[in-house]
């Protein structure tokens, strides 16, 4: 047992012995190679040759030119460099200068300077010495200091002129940014009005719908359809008359409906409407579903009913058979709508329509009446109207409100005051008025014969040398010094095109009218006035429903 235990000690220790001594080994090794190199690298230093430390170690190439340069010539260096000074202040004093004429500036007095400075300038450049030539110290000196005092005072005038010069430059860039925008603002009205003129002339869908749902209704019950027997009521001049000349069915309805709504006395009011042919079944199949409520009564006819109405008698119909109008007004309607807003609205076939030009022929359409009451089928009467009638017109035909404020809405912007008849027959500075809602006094008219005095101004007009388009130029000469100007209240316009109206004015007025583009019924109407007209819109109606009207 102990001399195993004495045997596993001395193998232990030879262990040790023998790590210990590999340990020497190495570290002897690394001690001698360090040695060496450090050997080697005292001999390299000992061998290496001196540095020049006349040219800068690491620098550019541009810098060890620039150093050799002022070793070997400085005063050419100097020169060369004066002489970039001088020619970069040239074109800074140049460039200025320029400016100064874009901005209309030569009469001004740092024009002249920078114009003088920079002679000065180009005088010091063609001096010895700038140009090439040998120059000596003195000389070189003062040429030195010449082109700094030159060039001193090109820095001060740029400082003083810099903002100045900035500032005019930002203006005249503004006012050529102001002027794109403004050329861009033109198109883009012009766009808008084309559009909107296309807009107001097209029948939406909903429309369409209901007058064909209205006319199909017709079609399959031709039985419920059949015209009602004569109302006395019609031809009754102790009533309330109201004449309404329209194709839109929805229009109309409104219309009747605001009426009767705010009248006192309901079944004292007669409507009178007056359609085409091709909307007279629709109109008649839509009050026959929807009946006037409280006992109002209504007539619903064609204008080819009236049979005095025919070419022979009525110039606007003898017009419309001119093939020279009808070209006007029906060819190249593509072509027209790209080019110009202002011409495609005076080529709107509309206002050669017998239905716009029936206002003109009240007496003989209805000889049995002494007052009637003529609204726009883009109307909403709002209060009971019925105060109208009791005005007393002193004997003039027409009560209406006038429009015209300062120069605005008056006979010059209505009528050719370049044409002898027209500077002779009319005042230019006469106040306009409205159609929309005229209270007629129709034996006044019939007694100062208006209806040949419109007449006679159409026939002049066949070639629109008095006036370019609709209604309200032969009405205002038709009815000049004959009409009564009524309390603006009565009838308040603009609901269809002016976004200005107050609010305060529309709740005191007993008419309002959509006139302008932007009628009620479109998808382009305006939305703060829209709700005034669909409160009047009879949605119940099973055929509005199914048309999705208003939506």
């Amino acid at each position: 047992m102990a001399v195993a235990f004495r045997g596993g000690r001395n193998g232990v220790g030879s262990g040790l012995r023998s790590f210990f001594s590999y340990r020497i080994f190495i570290s002897a090794l690394f001690s001698f190679l360090f040695l060496a190199t450090f050997s080697v690298f005292l001999n390299s230093s000992r061998h290496q040759p001196p540095q020049d430390h006349t040219l800068p170690s690491g620098g550019n190439a541009y810098m060890q030119r620039t150093f050799l340069a002022l070793q070997s010539d400085p005063l050419k260096t100097r020169l060369d460099m004066i002489h970039k000074q001088a020619t970069d202040h040239l074109t800074l004093v140049n460039a200025y200068a320029a400016y100064a004429r874009k901005l209309k500036l030569d009469a001004s007095k740092q024009l002249k300077l920078f114009e003088d400075l920079a002679i000065n300038f180009s005088d010091l450049q063609s001096k010895p010495g700038l140009n090439g030539n040998a120059l000596e110290e003195d000389a070189f000196r003062l040429l030195e200091k010449e082109v700094k005092d030159k060039v001193k005072t090109a820095r001060m005038m740029i400082v003083e002129s810099k903002e100045s010069y900035d500032t005019q430059l930002k203006i005249q860039k503004l006012r050529d940014t102001i002027f794109a925008v403004q050329e861009q603002l033109a198109k883009a009205k012009k766009s808008g009005a084309v559009a909107s003129l296309i807009s107001a002339k097209s029948v939406p869908k909903s429309l369409n719908c209901l007058a064909m749902r209205l006319v199909g209704e017709r079609i399959n019950n031709p039985e419920k359809y059949k015209d009602a027997p004569f109302d006395s009521a019609v031809e009754d001049p102790s009533l309330y008359h109201y004449a309404i000349f329209s194709d839109n069915v929805i229009a109309v309805s409104v219309v009747v409906r605001s009426v009767v709504m705010n009248a006192e006395e309901p079944w004292k009011h007669v409507f009178h409407v007056v359609t085409d042919r091709m909307n007279l079944a629709a109109m008649k199949v839509w009050f026959k579903m929807r009946p006037l409520d409280r006992g109002a009564h209504i007539e619903i006819k064609s204008v080819e009913e009236f049979k005095f109405l025919n070419s022979s008698y009525a110039p606007v119909l003898k017009q419309l058979e001119s093939a020279k109008l009808q070209k006007f007004y029906f060819e190249n309607q593509a072509e027209n709508a790209t080019k110009d807003a202002h011409n495609l609205k005076f080529k709107n076939p509309k206002y050669l329509s017998m239905l716009n030009h029936l206002r003109f022929y009240l007496p003989e359409m209805y000889p049995k009446l002494n007052k009637i009451l003529f609204l726009d089928d883009d109307v909403v009467v709002q209060k009971d109207v019925t105060g109208l009638w009791k005005i007393n017109l002193d004997g003039k035909v027409n009560g209406a409100v006038e429009t015209c404020f300062g120069s605005f809405h008056r006979y010059g912007q209505y009528l050719n005051f370049t044409h002898p008849l027209i500077k002779e027959s009319f005042n230019p500075n006469a106040c306009a008025w409205a159609f929309g809602m005229n209270i007629f006094d129709l034996n006044a008219w019939r007694r100062e014969k208006c209806t040949d005095q419109y007449h006679y101004w159409q026939n002049l007009n066949e070639d629109r040398t008095l006036w370019e388009l609709g209604t309200l130029p032969p009405g205002l000469m038709t009815f000049y010094s004959k009409t009564k100007s009524l309390d603006k209240s009565w009838h308040v316009l603009g609901l269809g095109y002016n976004p200005g109206v107050s609010m305060d004015e529309i709740k005191k007025a007993a008419v309002i009218h959509y006139n302008g583009n932007m009628k009620p019924w479109l998808d382009i109407a305006m939305n703060q006035y829209k709700s005034l007209w669909t409160k009047y819109v009879d949605n119940e109606m099973e055929f509005v429903q199914m048309c999705n009207f208003g939506l």
